[in-house]
């Protein structure tokens, strides 16, 4: 007898994921996953085709693995901000601009002269950086206009592979606030903001449209269903940005504390009110049901540690082993900017190691790595709460990063707040696969965060503060010190 499942796809900077799920429990029965091609700032590009192989090895992998299923509808988050340009045979014409491609950084610079910062974020609820969409059409209608001229449909990594399961060119909400184009509170595209990017041209015409968190794209195409190995009819959610998405299969709510440390780390919170912030730090994103995700992103986080092993000479097993034995004290302490920073917006920018004596030793250079992309997720915590928002309660962590030891001991040391990690899977195929489930029920938004307070994972590690006689406070007041003295001093070198 075949079980009734829905698929969560994951498609990341670094790989793709599929997860398939129950559909009436939400339990995990497989898994399956593939690379992408690595792609590194500033020029961070990759092929979208490239992306849907593999989707469809990742989907392939997992299926057989699952037993005998019928698969009743799929979702798709995926990495956010990616340009992905389309021909009138629905083929990419050039790679994928993804979200760490800072090329765009000077276009994005004249834009916020010309529109005005404060204006845009009233506007659209965040301040643009180079990870955003508009800075990378920005580029492509400066250095490639021909192909602007040729393209057809503009969109989304998560949008592309819908795209190629259904054939037709929608998005969501979440994922369409990170494009610098988007008025969240009024779900509507802004043409005049791309008519100032990259010129006049019927801009709505090129824009997919807009679905709800519970909506159905469509059902999956025949030669996608053959590609795929499926059989029967199946639905396909609106999909997500892979965050937004995250934070939805975490069964969390408003005020709740969420951390993302992969390539890039994530501070966010939900509410059912837009933040807008003119300093342009935190994102004031919409969620995948209807409110608010204000969060901060940085692009340093889990690279950093692979930069930290490779400079010590070891792997990350004994980076972690080593700041975990640094003595007590303040110790080094590293600002991370290494491939320039999203938040602050300094795409110029570069590490910053300081407070180093000749009785420094690898022990405190190892927690030094660490720390330094935890301490500036911290800072930006404390730029969520300064506009009220709870962002209280135990820290739920996911990522990469949540794989090393120390990075969470630290992390509750430097927080003061117990830290989680969730029995979560991969929490952005989690999440679609809740969309997914949604979709396949019928229900509604309310219906599908229902769904997704009853799938909530339970607890997989725990982690409390420690006492270890350190001054956490002075910790963190001096890391804020040097990260302003970096950022001031590089914003006036690259001026």
């Amino acid at each position: 007898m075949t079980r009734p499942v829905v698929v969560g796809i994951d498609s990341s900077t670094q790989s793709c994921k599929a997860e398939i799920r129950a559909a009436d429990t939400g339990a995990l029965l497989a898994s399956g996953s593939a690379p992408h091609t690595p792609a590194f700032p500033p020029c961070s590009e990759q092929d979208p085709r490239s992306w849907w192989d593999a989707l469809v090895t990742a989907v392939r992998t997992a299926l057989p693995r699952a037993g005998p299923v019928r698969v009743r509808a799929l979702s798709v988050a995926a990495q956010c901000h990616g340009l992905v340009l389309l021909g009138a045979d629905g083929r990419p014409l050039r790679p994928a601009k993804l979200w760490n491609d800072t090329t765009g950084a000077p276009q994005l610079a004249h834009l916020i002269d010309r529109l005005g910062g404060p204006q845009w974020v009233r506007r659209i609820g965040t301040l643009p950086t180079a990870a955003f969409t508009i800075a990378k059409l920005a580029w492509v209608a400066e250095h490639e206009p021909s192909v602007l001229d040729r393209t057809r449909h503009i969109l989304l990594p998560h949008d592309y592979l819908t795209y190629r399961l259904t054939g037709r060119a929608v998005t969501d909400r979440s994922d369409a606030s990170g494009t610098g184009y988007f008025d969240a509170t009024t779900s509507t595209w802004l043409p005049e903001y791309l008519d100032a990017a990259a010129g006049a041209r019927d801009w709505l015409a090129l824009l997919p449209t807009v679905l709800g968190g519970a909506e159905s794209a469509e059902i999956v195409s025949a030669d996608a269903a053959a590609e795929l190995g499926l059989t029967d009819a199946v639905l396909v959610g609106a999909g997500a940005g892979d965050q937004h998405a995250a934070y939805l299969g975490l069964g969390l709510t408003d005020g709740d504390q969420y951390i993302g440390l992969g390539t890039s780390g994530v501070v966010a919170t939900s509410s059912r009110t837009p933040v807008f912030d003119e300093t342009g730090t935190i994102d004031g994103v919409a969620d995948t049901t209807g409110g608010y995700l204000p969060l901060v992103c940085t692009l340093n986080a889990a690279r950093v540690g692979d930069t930290a092993a490779r400079i010590l000479g070891t792997d990350h097993a004994g980076l972690s082993e080593l700041a975990l034995a640094a003595p007590t004290g303040q110790g080094p302490l590293l600002v991370p900017f290494l491939d320039g920073e999203r938040t602050p917006n300094r795409p110029n920018a570069q590490g910053l190691l300081s407070d180093i004596t000749s009785a420094t030793t690898r022990e405190e250079m190892a927690r030094a790595f660490l720390e330094g992309p935890l301490l500036s997720l911290l800072a930006h915590r404390d730029a969520l709460r300064s506009y009220g928002l709870r962002c209280d309660g135990p820290m739920t962590v996911v990522g990469g990063g949540t794989r090393s030891r120390a990075t969470l001991a630290l992390l509750a040391d430097l927080s003061g707040d117990v830290v989680t990690v969730p029995d979560a899977g991969e929490a952005s195929a989690r999440g679609a696969c809740v969309q997914a489930a949604a979709v396949s029920a019928g229900t509604d938004v309310e219906g599908m965060i229902d769904l997704a307070r009853r799938w909530a994972p339970t607890a997989h590690i725990t982690v409390e503060p420690r006492d270890t006689g350190r001054d956490i406070a002075t910790v963190r007041a001096r890391w804020a010190e040097s990260a302003a003295v970096d950022t001031l001093d590089r914003a006036a070198a690259t001026a």
